[in-house]
Formats: structure tokens, sequence, C-alpha cells
């Protein structure tokens, strides 16, 4: 009986005496040709995307803004408008306000209407807020924000 070297890789005989075919190695370069065809598809894929960026719509998440230019919380006063930014439940200063942003509050933008943003509160003082229910989802005027990634 034909045995190989403790720690060999040579397969051992198949039935009749014959070697077996060591099948690892065409099953790697299968492999390595499988990855190497996908890394093409992905390259092939994020080329096109990027070449259509200009013409897709940005997506929720890729714009995050900042609160600016609003007084500062020392002097808030809801009544006068002071120390916040209103969120209204619309893209106008006609609509509902829902909630309030604060001097550097940061938000998710996702879409625009003209001069204003729809926006959430990611993290800051609209997480607990004065007025209104924490984390604020709505409509902000757009003076009051500074937005930077690929925003709307």
């Amino acid at each position: 009986m034909h045995r190989p070297p403790h720690g060999s890789s040579v397969p051992p005989p198949a039935a009749g005496g014959a070697p077996a075919r060591d099948t690892s190695h065409r099953i790697g370069r299968q492999m390595m040709k499988a990855h190497r065809s996908l890394n093409t598809l992905v390259a092939a894929t994020v080329l096109a995307l990027g070449g259509l960026s200009a013409s897709v719509p940005a997506q929720a998440g890729d714009c995050t803004g900042h609160i600016v230019g609003v007084r500062p919380i020392s002097q808030y006063n809801h009544a006068a408008g002071n120390g916040f930014l209103a969120v209204r439940s619309g893209p106008g200063s006609g609509y509902q306000q829902i909630g309030e942003f604060y001097l550097g509050d940061e938000i998710a933008v996702w879409d625009r209407r003209g001069n204003w943003y729809a926006a959430m509160c990611m993290s800051g003082r609209c997480n607990n807020p004065l007025w209104a229910q924490p984390s604020a989802q709505g409509w902000v005027y757009g003076k009051y924000v500074s937005v930077g990634g690929v925003c709307p």
C-alpha cells in the first residue's frame, strides 16, 4: 500500500492504484479567475455610476449639516423666536412649527425645495429640545444651515 510521507500534499491513490488527480490547484485557479471577474464587474459598475452621478439625485444620509447663524441657547425665547431654528411641516414659513434645532446641532438633509431643506436631527440639543418632541424631522430655512457632502 502506497503511503505519502507525513505532511505531504500528494493525494492518495484512487481505486485501482492510479494516483488521484489533484484538483485543488485547478479549483484555486478557477476561484482566482472568478475573483478577478468580480473585481472587473465592480470597477465597471462604479465607473458607470460615476458617469451618471450628475443625473442621480442625492440620497438620504449623503448630506449632513450644522445649524449656524441662530442665537445661542442662552438667549432662547420661544415666543420671540430667538435661540432656535424652527422645524416646519412643509417648505415655507406658513407651515406649522413641529420642532426646533439649535446652534451647532448636526442634521441629515435629504431634500431641497428652493431655500428650504428637509432635515432631521442627528446629534446635539435637538435630541433634548426645549420645545416639542426630540429628534425633530421636517423643513428648515437654508440660510441657517451649513451643509456638506452629496447634497440635494
